[in-house]
């Protein structure tokens, strides 16, 4: 049987969001808010760490840099963008298409950083 090629992913998430994914058993992200068209993994761990150091721990006090491994043949027909320096990548995943992005999580989501108000 072919071994299933993976890429590491990474989502800077909040609290809330975080036991969301707790109560998905880690092996899923939450859906998108209406003002939320779209999600956002991203491609490096530091990225990730920026974000939810800056942006989650002033918006709620806490912020978590999840990983998680998602199959490579489904992540194909998305584009990595650049959104500022050149290890500023992420993918732009539509929020309708969220729940087969979570059918493509190979194993489980872990957290890798936290960061909280000090």
């Amino acid at each position: 049987m072919a071994q299933i090629e993976t890429t590491t992913l990474y989502r800077p998430v909040g609290p809330e969001e975080l036991e969301l994914i707790k109560q998905a058993d880690w092996s899923a992200f939450p859906p998108r808010l209406p003002e939320q068209p779209i999600f956002y993994p991203v491609l490096n761990e530091e990225y990730a760490r920026q974000i939810a150091r800056d942006w989650n721990v002033k918006a709620s006090g806490a912020g978590f840099v999840t990983k998680f491994e998602v199959e490579r043949d489904y992540l194909n027909q998305f584009k990595v963008q650049t959104v500022g320096g050149s290890e500023h990548t992420e993918y732009w995943i539509p929020a309708e298409q969220l729940a087969e992005f979570n059918r493509n999580i190979v194993g489980k989501i872990e957290v890798v950083a936290e960061f909280r108000e000090s």
